[in-house]
């Protein structure tokens, strides 16, 4: 049997797969990792982009302009929406673009969707495709490509309480949940009326929406949430009896 002789194009295939791992999967000092780094919306208001999360306004969720749309990888069919993450521009991999310990902690309020052609938000990449004004604290000015990033999950810290939208009608409730602090992103939720005693589990809709088919009208609205690092607060009568679809009510009560 002969040598084995590997064709021009099976040997780039085998750097690309083995330069995505090491991109993906190769962990920096205190829990860092690496992926790239993007903006969108340059000619949208900042506020407007809640995209696949459902967020109206991310002012009005309590998240400001430091968003952004978070690859696949991260986004876990909407898990991630609301968690926060520290930002910083890798200076040495990239010192002509990069801010030298340019940082930015920003929001999951989108979606960056793969194309499925080796997109930078194709699996298995981690990538973040930042509002603008996020980006550029932490690249330079005149940089419309892209960026190398380290980035760690980060606890969120809100202003106020936990904010709860209401949705849907009659016997459809949809809830959209948002400046929810501590980890931040939603894993679990339940409602109960005042006269129906008993927790109902709600399902995620899309994004930071749940939903419930119980007509509860005319009551009170209580809560309980778990959060995917396993915290669990009560929020109980938040919602008052003569709420409203439309509505947005705010708790008293904060995940740390």
């Amino acid at each position: 049997m002969g040598p084995f002789v590997f064709s021009s194009s099976f040997l780039w295939y085998l750097c690309f797969v083995l330069s995505a791992v090491r991109v993906v999967h190769v962990q920096a000092n205190n829990g860092w990792l690496n992926a790239h780094a993007t903006f969108y919306g340059a000619n949208q208001n900042p506020t407007t982009l809640g995209g696949a999360c459902g967020y109206d306004d991310t002012f009005h969720a309590g998240f400001g302009v430091n968003t952004a749309a978070v690859s696949s990888m991260l986004f876990r069919e909407g898990e991630a929406c609301g968690a926060c993450y520290q930002v910083m521009c890798d200076y040495r991999a990239d010192p002509k673009w990069c801010l030298i310990r340019g940082s930015v902690t920003v929001t999951a309020t989108n979606f960056c969707p793969p194309n499925n052609h080796g997109g930078w938000c194709d699996p298995p990449y981690h990538h973040f495709d930042m509002s603008m004004p996020a980006f550029f604290r932490i690249a330079r000015q005149g940089n419309e490509g892209i960026v190398p990033v380290i980035y760690r999950r980060v606890a969120c810290k809100r202003r106020g309480g936990v904010r709860f939208t209401l949705k849907g009608q009659s016997s459809f409730n949809m809830v959209m949940i948002s400046n929810v602090g501590g980890s931040g992103d939603v894993k679990a939720v339940w409602i109960r009326g005042s006269r129906s005693g008993a927790w109902l589990q709600m399902h995620r809709n899309w994004g930071a929406n749940w939903q419930s088919s119980a007509d509860l009208r005319g009551q009170r609205l209580s809560f309980k949430m778990t959060l995917a690092d396993g915290k669990t607060l009560l929020f109980l009568n938040v919602v008052p009896s003569t709420w409203r679809f439309g509505q947005t009510f705010s708790s008293r009560s904060q995940f740390l």
